[in-house]
């Protein structure tokens, strides 16, 4: 075919009409190619089959790749081989010029000839001058050039008979020569004195017994089988073959003509003949209870790869469970489980896989950040408008914890910013000594009058200590001076206070980063304030349910 034969790239109007052309030779409306011995191509052979390879193609449509060469036809050429040791003729007399240097034969050099080496060759000599040799061209064909016997003489297989024979007389000689060492009996001398006096026929009319005969005897006593097993002195392999005799058949073990079938011809029962006795109980269980228990060394593995590797895994899983079990009892009788029991090697060397790099001021450039250790406790949630949560403050005149916003050391009280702190330094227990020590320095001194008795110590009562604590921590006292409330707004604020603590929505209960948006304590209305205060839960007061053990 043309396209099939065509070399190089087509373009695409040429490859349409090659197409075309090839369509029309397939319907024979177009005359089939002619190749270079004028023969024509069947349109219908395949490309892979009329196209030839590269180094074949000559460029026009030819089968000629598919056909055997001229070269390699007839039956002549695949025994057709060099002649060896074949000569042209009788030797030179003289040396010729030209010749090998060492043998003196004109059909090679020096390098090529394959004669020893001379001490002085025949150029220098003259004398021993090897004939030529027979330039041979043998032109083999394909399954000349690939057969590994040709060019082989069978008569050469003769030398590795008499060598074999050779070795074998050897060693029956010497074998003898021991046998005579060994043994000191009559028996043996007896032979010994027949051998020596043996004719050239090698027959013993004496002993009826022929050389023969004992050769055989001694070389194949060791070769003899034993009992229930075919044993190769050569190869050292036991092969399983018959049954010891002494056993009971397969076919013997039940009679039952419906039990387990016994092949004659390979002397093999697979099923269990005892259907009602255990296998491992049973004289006999079957050919396959005994392949598919069979142990490694029963087991070929370039044969049956697939059984040996089961057996692998039923051997990996034994030892697994043998070691388990070995374990759990010295557990059991010495104890020192709990010592065998380690942390993960994350804890144990202080290492991860995970990538972190810091800057020289210890900041995370790439990298996961280390998460904060946090405690089961819930934190930053910031209650009744404070901006700090609680025990963020100590009070060191007091020892105790409270806010750092407003210096309250109320846990449930409602966050009053600055002016909480700057009541909280007036009311300091310094502040009011300084303070109750001004008064007592303004006030004036009166003389003691020595004829007067002193005065009766007079208990004070649980009413007088509210009275004073409330002059002592009076709203004009704390700072704040009287209050101007619009009667309105606070009307607003206690409404809007009852309106919180009804729908559940205190501030307490609100989200803590919905605190940091609210309004700061410095610009809670006083009215507010005021409203808190009137609505708020007496748990707030740390004093509300105090009693005084001396009124009881």
């Amino acid at each position: 075919m043309a396209s099939a034969s065509a070399t190089g790239k087509l373009s695409r109007e040429e490859f349409r009409r090659q197409k075309d052309l090839d369509a029309a030779r397939k319907a024979g409306t177009a005359p089939a190619a002619i190749d270079a011995e004028g023969k024509a191509i069947n349109p219908h052979i395949p490309q892979y089959i009329a196209q030839a390879p590269w180094y074949l193609d000559t460029g026009a449509p030819s089968l000629s790749h598919q056909r055997i060469p001229e070269y390699d036809r007839g039956a002549d050429k695949l025994d057709n081989w060099y002649d060896r040791g074949a000569k042209a003729g009788p030797a030179a007399k003289k040396y010729r010029k030209g010749a090998c240097e060492n043998c003196g034969a004109i059909t090679h050099k020096r390098a090529d000839c394959l004669e020893r080496p001379r001490k002085r060759g025949a150029k220098f000599t003259n004398k021993d001058i090897a004939p030529d040799e027979v330039i041979q061209e043998v032109a083999s064909g394909y399954d000349a050039k690939r057969d590994r016997w040709n060019g082989y003489d069978p008569a050469e297989h003769k030398r590795v008979y008499e060598e074999y024979a050779a070795v074998e007389a050897e060693r029956q000689r010497q074998r003898e020569e021991e046998i005579d060492k060994q043994t000191t009996t009559d028996l043996a001398a007896v032979r010994k004195v027949a051998k020596a006096g043996k004719g050239e026929g090698g027959q013993d009319d004496d002993f009826g017994s022929s050389e023969d005969e004992d050769e055989d005897t001694d070389k194949y006593a060791e070769a003899a089988d034993a009992v229930g097993q075919k044993l190769d002195t050569k190869t050292r392999i036991t092969v399983r073959n018959l049954r010891i005799r002494e056993d009971t058949a397969k076919y013997l073990i039940n009679l039952d003509p419906s039990s387990a079938y016994y092949d004659p011809k390979t002397r093999s029962m697979r099923d269990n003949p005892m259907k009602n006795v255990t296998p491992e109980e049973a004289v006999f269980a079957g050919d396959n209870f005994y392949r598919f228990s069979a142990r490694g060394n029963d087991v070929h593995m370039n044969a049956n790869p697939t059984q040996g590797q089961l057996l692998h895994h039923q051997y990996q899983k034994k030892k697994e469970e043998l070691k388990d079990t070995t374990k759990v009892s010295i557990l059991a009788k010495y104890g020192g489980e709990e010592y065998l029991q380690k942390a993960p090697k994350e804890l144990l060397q202080g290492q991860t896989e995970e990538y972190v790099e810091f800057s020289r001021t210890g900041q995370v450039i790439r990298g996961k950040e280390k998460a904060k250790v946090r405690s089961k406790y819930p934190e930053d949630v910031y209650i009744n408008n404070h901006t700090e949560v609680w025990g963020s403050w100590y009070d060191m005149s007091t020892g105790h914890w409270g806010f750092a916003c407003c210096h309250s050391l109320t846990h449930l009280s409602y966050c009053t910013g600055e002016a909480g702190i700057e009541a909280a330094q007036a009311s300091s227990a310094k502040n009011l000594l300084a303070s109750s020590a001004s008064v007592l320095a303004a006030a004036p001194i009166q003389p003691e009058t020595p004829t007067s008795p002193p005065p009766p110590v007079r208990r004070e009562s649980t009413d007088d200590r509210k009275k004073k604590a409330e002059e002592l921590f009076s709203k004009r006292r704390l700072g704040e001076g009287e209050l101007n409330l619009d009667e309105s707004r606070l009307v607003d604020a206690i409404r809007e206070e009852k309106d919180k603590k009804r729908k559940g929505r205190a501030d307490e209960e609100e989200d803590p980063w919905a605190k940091k948006k609210k309004k700061h304590a410095s610009e809670v209305t006083e009215e507010e304030l005021e409203a808190y205060r009137m609505n708020r839960r007496m748990t707030e007061d740390p004093m509300a349910n105090y009693v005084d053990p001396d009124d009881v």
